[in-house]
């Protein structure tokens, strides 16, 4: 994984695309940055994919991961 030394709080609206396009879905938008209530740092997001509106949580750390995700919109 590269290092592209995302900003967990910078992340909100922030656009996306996928390097292997799945069920046409290709372009996302990150919708929610979830912030634990205890403090913690921030792990997880959800992302929208912008054509079917589908939505999903996962650890935002994955989106440093160059080999599936472009940052901006390709």
């Amino acid at each position: 994984m590269a290092n592209l030394s995302l900003n967990p709080k910078k992340l909100m609206r922030s656009k996306w695309t996928a390097v292997t396009p799945q069920n046409k879905e290709k372009h996302f938008l990150v919708i929610e940055v979830i912030t634990p209530e205890d403090g913690s740092p921030i792990r997880q997001i959800v992302l929208e994919a912008i054509l079917t509106k589908r939505t999903w949580t996962m650890d935002w750390e994955q989106l440093e991961d160059t080999s599936r995700w472009i940052q901006g919109w390709r």
